[in-house]
Order: structure tokens, then sequence, then C-alpha cells
């Protein structure tokens, strides 16, 4: 994909001299070697360096700034610790690029209502640290989660391997603080989990910086289940493990995340990490995690044993202590990590099928990595079919990225026409955007543009991203309508 240079020219100074009259001096970032940090957040393909980047610390603070860009007609991003996977935080040539990184309190802990208020920069897993010694954990916890933040989850719904029973990121938001593109400073959901009126909390959720940034979020805990065990089945075969899962699932057990490696992400972990659990010679293993009331953890357990023999596990390995647990999960986390152990270079998509295509979608994406001659390890969020296969390439090969850039629509493709989606929980951004018309309708896009307009009608907030545009896809992505033309 390529993005074209912007053709706008600006004075800067005074709107540098404004911006640090708002966060002071070391606020702004101006220099032109250090803007290179940020000209790109984990989709390393793509790289645009920003005109500026400037660190706010307070709702008022961001909100000053926003203004300052709806004055201006200054487009610019959010970006939070810039471990997006699908372009989402790609900066503008000629825009600001507001970063949450100094916005890491954690603003309050109600622990008798299971709610943490934290600005967007705090880290992931700093809310479960906070309250696990109480007995509580925060859910969502992506493989990034001790580097990620909690804005750029909101921006992005992440998820996680805890997902398939517990939801993702908007299952466990119930109140926000946004300012809006024009500045203004609204209070969307609340402390409970329904509220009268529009859902503008969930419209808010996944929407990728299109609509605003969030500057506080209130966010839902859990209680730590009174017994846990994760289950380590290993198979000869990726399509008998992703018969299990589906079988699992009817046979009315919900684990609290069930996720698939095959043999290539295996022995990447193995020789990165070194647990020691994932059998090298596996085709696939299979990690189950139950949890709940000890005797419910401990019915389920047998059955979900039995399904996997009778789906073809060759053995079982069983682990109720926190020790073997987290080493089990811990190789599973560093899966990404691990891939550049094999390759110079990966790419991961990030894509959703039914349970009951997984083996038949599985067998087509390993062909396609034949026909491109690009090999693809798989790791997914098994339990609801969301796929993460890594398409490893070496960058420094002329016209490797636009081949694998091609090789991966095909696999989203693939994705949509057995009957899922585009994303899981990496979100659209740049990356997807011109796949969005294999999804959805003119009249869908068209659709969520009303939304955009109501929060963005100058399209300054993160331009260019979610949406097919004609600068970013060509004309064909562009959508008519009666009255108003929709890109």
């Amino acid at each position: 994909m390529q993005i074209l240079p912007s053709k706008t020219t600006r004075d800067w100074k005074p709107i540098i001299k404004a911006l640090e009259r708002l966060v002071g001096t070391d606020g702004v970032i101006k220099r032109r070697d250090e803007l290179l940090t940020y000209e790109c957040d984990g989709l390393t393909g793509i790289r645009q360096r920003p005109a500026l980047v400037v660190l706010p610390r307070t709702t008022e603070q961001v909100s000053a700034i926003v203004t300052l860009c709806h004055e201006k007609e200054i487009p610019w991003v959010a970006r939070g610790a810039g471990t997006g996977l699908s372009g989402g935080a790609l900066p503008l040539e000629d825009g600001i690029l507001l970063v949450t990184a100094r916005m890491k309190q954690i603003i309050e802990v109600d622990l008798e209502n299971q709610t943490v208020v934290v600005q967007p920069g705090v880290i992931n897993n700093w809310v479960t640290q906070t309250v696990s010694g109480a007995g509580f954990y925060y859910a969502p916890d992506p493989s990034s989660q001790i580097v990620c933040s909690i804005g750029g989850n909101v921006a992005e719904n992440s998820g996680g391997v805890h997902c398939l029973k517990y939801g993702v990121t908007t299952n466990h938001v119930l109140g926000l603080k946004i300012v809006a593109p024009d500045g203004s400073i609204l209070d969307l959901g609340g402390t409970s989990a329904e509220m009268p009126g529009y859902d503008l909390r969930g419209v808010f959720v996944g929407s990728e910086g299109t609509l605003g940034i969030a500057t506080e979020i209130t966010l839902r805990i859990l209680k730590v289940p009174q017994s846990i065990a994760v289950l380590l089945a290993d198979f000869t075969s990726i399509e008998a493990a992703g018969e299990t899962v589906a079988e699992i699932i009817n046979s009315g057990i919900i684990p609290a995340g069930m996720e698939i490696m095959d043999n290539l992400s295996i022995n990447a972990v193995e020789d990165v990490v070194a647990t020691n659990c994932y059998p090298r010679d596996a085709v696939a293993i299979l990690l189950i995690e139950l949890d709940g009331l000890a005797v419910e953890v401990s019915l389920n357990q047998e059955k979900v044993s039995q399904i996997c023999l009778e789906h073809g596990a060759r053995s079982i390995t069983i682990a109720t202590d926190a020790a073997t647990r987290l080493k089990m999960w811990k190789g599973r986390k560093a899966a990404f990590a691990a891939a550049g152990k094999m390759s110079p270079n990966y790419f991961v998509q990030d894509g959703v099928i039914p349970r009951t295509q997984l083996a038949k979608v599985l067998t087509e994406i390993n062909l396609l990595g034949e026909r491109y001659g690009y090999r693809i390890a798989n790791v997914f969020h098994a339990g609801d079919g969301n796929l993460h296969p890594l398409i490893l390439y070496d960058n420094s090969l002329a016209g490797a990225w636009e081949q694998v850039e091609e090789l991966g629509g095909e696999i989203l493709k693939l994705c949509v026409l057995a009957g899922g989606s585009l994303s899981g929980e990496h979100g659209i951004g740049v990356d997807k955007s011109c796949y969005m018309p294999y999804m959805f309708n003119e009249i869908d896009l068209e659709t969520m543009q009303y939304v955009r307009k109501a929060f963005n009608p100058k399209n300054l907030a993160n331009p260019d991203k979610l949406f097919p545009t004609p600068r970013t896809c060509g004309e064909s992505s562009r959508v008519q309508t009666t009255d108003i033309e929709v890109y």
C-alpha cells in the first residue's frame, strides 16, 4: 500500500509556540530525527513521519490541543503505546500525532463496585497488578498486554486469550470521558453496565480514533475464579485440533480461552522462551483454560480431556498450579515475538471465521502460502475463530512487502467468504480499509459515515483510516449517494 504525501503546506512556527504554551516545551517533539520514532506503529511495512508530536498529561490539555487543531483545520492522530498492528496510529505528514504516553494515572479503584478508572496511557497489565492483591483482575489480555495501553485497547476493541468466555474490551468498558474532534469534552456511558439512551460508549469503543480520543476510561474488573486448570493437548493434525474446538463448544462447555499453535510456532516459541511444555513434534497444540467453581472445573476437565482424545489428541497435560499455568501461557503470549527468530520480518493478519470452518480455512491458508511462496505460522484464538496467521518474509528483497500485503488480503477475503470478519481485535486502520467493501455494501459504509460525520464533520480525527478512500485505495472505493459524497 502506498500512502501519498500531503500536498498541504503550513507555517508551523506559531502552532508550535501555541502547543508549547499548552504542554510545555518538553511536551512538543519537532526535530525530524526525533520524529522518526513515531513514523509507524506495529505495522512497520507502512511508514510516515508526522509534522509534530504532542504529549499532553490531562483531559484539559487534550481538549485545548484538539480545539486548536479544529480551529486551524489541522488533521491529528491519537497514539498510545504504538503496538497496534493495523496502522491505526500511522501519522500524517501534515498532521499532529497526539501521544498519550504521559497520561498514565490510575485515577480511582473501587473494589466494592468492581470498577477502576484510568487514563489512556495506563498499560493493560497494570490494571490487574493494581487489584490482584484484593483478588480481582482485568479480563481483556492481548498478547502485548505488558506494553499496550488501555486507550489503544479501547480504540481497537482489543481482545486476548480470555475473550472467548469474558468478551473483548467493549464488554469491560463502562464509561468514557472523551474529547470530541471539535475539542468538546463528553461523558459516554457511566458506572453501570446498562445506561438509558443511545449506547454511544459502544459506538466509540472500536472506532479507531475517528470519533475522538478517550482521556478517562472506567473499566469493569472481575473476581479471580475459585479454581483454574489449563489443558495442553497435542495433535498430529491441525484440522483435528480445529474440530476439537468446535466439539468442545458444542458440548456446552465455554472455556475461559482456547488457543491453537501450529508446529512452526511451537518450535519458534521453544527456541526463544524454552517453556519445555510444548512437544516439538506436534503438528498442533490446543491450549484450553477452564475456570469457575472447583467442582465445575473438575467435571469439565474430564469432559474436555475425553473430547480431545476422541478427536485424535496424542496426549494431554493438565496444570492446576499457578506456576505451571503461567509457563504454558507464556509460550502463547510470546508467539509473535518468537516469530522474529524464524524470519527477518513477519506480517500478522487478523481475521475471524466461524469455528466450524476452522479446518477448511486453515487448509486454504496453507495453500495460499504455497502459491505465494511464503511460510505461514498459525497462532489464533480458536474458541472464537480469531485467526492470526504470521506471514514470514524478508523485507530486504525487492517487492516482498507488496507480495506479502497481497497475500494478507487474500487471507482476509477468505475469512469473509467463510462467513467471518476482516478483524477480530487488531482493527482496520490503513491495512484493511481497502477490503471493507468485501464485507460491507455501499449503504452499510454510508451509514457508518453518518456516525463519523456526526462526531467528526471536518474529518480531522484520524483521517484515511477505517474506511476506503480514493487517496489510499483508488477511485473504485468512492461511494456516492444522492445528497452527499462519502469517502
